[in-house]
């Protein structure tokens, strides 16, 4: 989330990154196995959406783990395009090698992206995918992207819904910001992922807002007696229907999905308020965007796009991912392991 969005608190301080070398062992925590020498600028999200602190976290940890110097600064809201892209502008001109950013829209960074360019460094975009016209314009060539296969995750939670209402019935879908491309791929694959008779009935936008989602809710829930069920394309506005569905008497009778695996939502889950989530991890997605600068800095080509873990968490399987959080309980692959 994708999405999610996402405002912020945070300026934090320009430093300049010294290379270090650094040797580490690949496994299943992400390390790589390659000796590189690294240093990471990274332009982020806003910070007062727990996803995207976990994406910092991740950031960070990766880099002492592995002995890497990181800088990571954060856009002030979710609407903060300008700020953004004025915190990679000041970036570029520091002595980083590697840069990873996770835009706020495809097409806000190209300034700073046409300064890196310019200037040789590597780029790790992440989460948020750069529009591939405006790299182009921008002359930069995106080393790797790292994010989550959002119609994969829109189609786990339509198998998990389909197999919820073995009768069929109607579903209400809430999307995020209308035309956002995050929530539109997880809406394409929540629609396409539906069998058994499971239809939906009802579309709207909730601007990724809880309690906006709650509004919408109580209001389709009104127009739509029978429903079954409600997608949301992420954690805070599906805690928002559930707040909606409990209101209403119904927890249990409606079945709410979402998408993101925040503490909240884990948490939620476990408790039965919501039926699942398909769990992203921006921890490991903030990791992998380290290692992939590690593994560029060491000489290796990276692959041009890799889906980051995710996993759906229901009741059944829920304490086992708050256990294990911000990292999956199941293995998943690290690309950059042995690079």
């Amino acid at each position: 989330m994708r999405i999610v969005r996402r405002k912020a608190l945070v300026g934090a301080v320009l430093a300049a990154g010294l290379a270090a070398v650094l040797t580490a062992c690949g496994g299943g925590s992400g390390t790589t196995g390659a000796p590189a020498q690294a240093s990471v600028a990274a332009v982020i999200k806003g910070l007062d959406n727990p996803f995207f602190q976990a994406m910092q976290k991740g950031i960070d940890e990766q880099g002492a783990a592995t002995g890497t110097r990181t800088t990571v600064q954060a856009a002030t809201s979710i609407t903060d395009t300008t700020g953004q892209a004025d915190k990679l502008v000041g970036l570029a001109g520091q002595d980083f090698g590697c840069y990873i950013v996770n835009p706020i829209s495809g097409t806000n960074l190209v300034q700073g992206l046409a300064q890196l360019a310019a200037a040789g460094k590597t780029i790790v975009n992440i989460d948020s995918p750069v529009q591939a016209d405006a790299a182009t314009a921008a002359g930069a060539k995106i080393a790797t992207y790292i994010g989550t296969d959002n119609v994969a995750a829109g189609k786990l939670a339509a198998t998990e819904m389909s197999r919820l209402l073995t009768g069929g019935g109607s579903v209400a879908v809430v999307g995020g910001i209308a035309g956002d491309v995050t929530s539109g791929a997880r809406v394409e694959g929540f629609r396409a992922g539906l069998t058994g008779g499971v239809t939906v009935v009802q579309e709207v936008a909730a601007n990724w807002e809880r309690q906006e989602a709650l509004t919408q809710a109580t209001t389709i829930m009104a127009a739509q007696p029978d429903l079954k069920g409600f997608f949301a394309a992420n954690d805070d506005m599906g805690l928002g229907i559930a707040q909606a569905v409990a209101n209403a008497g119904r927890t249990g009778q409606i079945q709410v999905i979402s998408v993101d695996g925040n503490p909240d939502a884990l948490t939620a889950v476990s408790n039965g308020e919501l039926a699942a989530t398909v769990a992203q991890y921006p921890y490991v997605i903030g990791q992998l965007g380290v290692d992939a600068c590690r593994a560029a800095a060491a000489g290796t080509a990276l692959p041009s796009k890799v889906d980051a873990p995710v996993q759906l968490v229901t009741k059944d399987n829920a304490q086992q991912a708050i256990q294990s959080a911000p990292r999956p309980p199941a293995p998943y692959e690290n690309p950059f392991a042995t690079r």
